[in-house]
């Protein structure tokens, strides 16, 4: 492996800096505003799941206890 010069590194890191596009700020923001739908979505959908399950298994432990 070649070695290089700190001088040389900081050149090769500004090139590549160079390259980096940024996005503009429309693109941000959709971008936050569709991670916030879906994050939104996905939690109205755990919270129906778990909702469910949860009142299947206090059916099964009502169910149990009366059969005791």
């Amino acid at each position: 492996m070649a070695k290089t010069s700190p001088g040389e590194f900081v050149n090769q890191v500004r090139a590549e800096a160079g390259k980096i596009v940024w996005p503009t700020r429309r693109e941000t923001m959709m971008t936050t505003v569709m991670v916030v739908i879906m994050t939104s979505i996905l939690g109205i959908f755990f919270f129906g799941i778990d909702t469910f399950f949860g009142a299947i298994v206090k059916w099964l432990l009502s169910f149990a206890a009366g059969q005791a």
